[in-house]
């Protein structure tokens, strides 16, 4: 398995951007899909976004299409994803996860996930 370290997170205002980072490390990085989840108080954790091994293809949930952007540098092992123009309602854990197939990320079954970073979002 990789294991997989996120930071990036912090108290921000709507309206605010943020990039959340998450660092590799273990396995070959570029043999694995990467993803992006988040878990609110009481809420089940919810897929945002995946990348594919070599970044040619992404998918966003509807929730953040178009506000989230996804990335990864292979060269570095690190996975991004750049929050922009951010809500109340993006206020949660974010974990960033990783597969050799991006369907069991994009299904919300991969087998590596980091610990998490707290995002919130004052109004």
């Amino acid at each position: 398995q990789v294991q997989l370290v996120e930071s990036g997170g912090g108290l921000v205002q709507a309206g605010d951007s943020l990039r959340l980072s998450c660092a590799a490390s273990g396995r070959t990085f570029s043999s694995y899909a990467m993803g992006w989840f988040r878990q609110a108080p009481g809420k089940e954790r919810e897929f945002l976004a995946a990348i594919i091994r070599g970044g040619g293809s992404t998918r966003y949930a509807d929730s953040v299409k178009g506000r989230f952007t996804i990335s990864r540098d292979n060269t570095r092992n690190m996975g991004y994803l750049q929050m922009n123009n951010l809500k109340p309602e993006d206020t949660a854990v974010y974990h960033c996860a990783a597969d050799q197939s991006c369907h069991n990320i994009v299904v919300s079954n991969p087998g590596s996930w980091g610990q998490g970073t707290q995002v919130t979002v004052s109004s």
